[in-house]
């Protein structure tokens, strides 16, 4: 099997021959290709020289394509800075004046789209690639209002909070459509926070999950698998995300592995969730070593595993811990 037929098996619950490895890693594998952030997230060719290489490189079965986390928040006019803390929105009246965004005419989302087109082209379906398309509704319309003025927004306004999530959503499938035509093989968003460390569950039923539904309806619609990431401890909800009916779920690594595993094992395939700083990072082979094993031997019973970092790897993770968790989950 190559990288490809693995993880669509593991997607179709099917036995892979080898598990399959897919790494959260867009800061390390620009680091490793000689790249500057800058460098990276404005210049198509450079992403995808830096994913093809990270592939080669480790010799993973797929990547996930991502350059950044403010890509639709840019294409739906939120002045993007790195760092950046102005809204879009100084009052959330203001979403009665906001007109339909077209985001393919956004630059960074080219970027993106360009980048599928490069690494597809290269790889075909020898790897699996994961488009991520950058938030779901809730998270997007956190940035367009900032995270704090949201969290008030939404015990003040609930009638406007939902018109600016339906505009937000309108730009998240248009987005979807646009990475589906490039020829991904799955589609992705992120929702971080939508998550109990933010939002209670009653508000993440109400709010959240039903534009995240939206979005994995979109992406079956264009025939593709449909994955959803939330960060933080997400086990108070992990029913919840259940019901939107997902193919994968991506989550953070301070869920339980176990409960993960025990609500998702028959019908959700799981891509995770090994700490990228504790353990990616600062930890050591033996460290790596350690925590990859226990998570094969649970999912032993279950081929809906995916060995992954539970979030974003950072820049400086050593070599030898990436290795380390390939050669320790393809040889297992």
């Amino acid at each position: 099997m190559n990288g490809y037929e693995r993880i669509k098996s593991a997607l179709q619950g099917q036995w892979p021959d080898l598990r399959p490895v897919m790494l959260h890693n867009f800061m390390l594998a620009a680091k490793e290709a000689g790249l500057k952030m800058k460098d990276y997230y404005n210049n198509a060719r450079n992403v995808a020289r830096a994913h093809i290489e990270a592939v080669e490189k480790y010799g993973l079965d797929g990547l996930l394509l991502d350059i950044d986390t403010a890509v639709l928040a840019s294409a739906v006019g939120v002045p993007v800075d790195y760092p950046v803390d102005e809204p879009a929105l100084e009052t959330l009246e203001e979403v009665e004046d906001l007109n339909p965004v077209d985001v393919s005419k956004d630059e960074r989302v080219q970027i993106c789209l360009e980048a599928a087109r490069i690494i597809k082209k290269h790889f075909g379906d020898e790897v699996f690639i994961r488009g991520n398309c950058d938030q779901a509704p809730f998270s997007l319309a956190s940035m367009m209002r900032t995270p704090a003025a949201w969290m008030i927004d939404l015990l003040t306004d609930e009638t406007r909070c939902f018109r600016l999530l339906d505009f937000c959503r309108d730009a998240c499938l248009q987005f979807i459509d646009l990475m589906a035509h490039e020829g991904v093989h799955m589609i992705s968003n992120g929702d971080s926070p939508a998550g109990p460390e933010m939002i209670s569950p009653v508000m993440y039923r109400k709010f959240a999950k039903p534009y995240e539904e939206q979005l994995r309806k979109k992406s079956h619609e264009r025939e593709l698998p449909y994955l959803v990431h939330i960060c933080g401890n997400t086990e108070i909800i992990l029913d919840e995300i259940k019901g939107i009916n997902p193919d994968a779920v991506e989550l953070d690594y301070r869920t339980d592995v176990t409960k993960i595993h025990d609500t998702y094992k028959d019908s959700i395939t799981f891509f995770g969730n090994i700490d990228p700083v504790g353990v990616l990072t600062e930890g050591v082979p033996a460290l790596v070593e350690q925590k990859a094993l226990e998570i094969l031997k649970l999912y032993e019973d279950s081929p809906r595993f995916v060995m992954n970092a539970g979030c974003a790897i950072p820049p400086t993770a050593p070599e030898e811990n990436i290795r380390k968790l390939v050669e320790i989950t393809n040889n297992y």
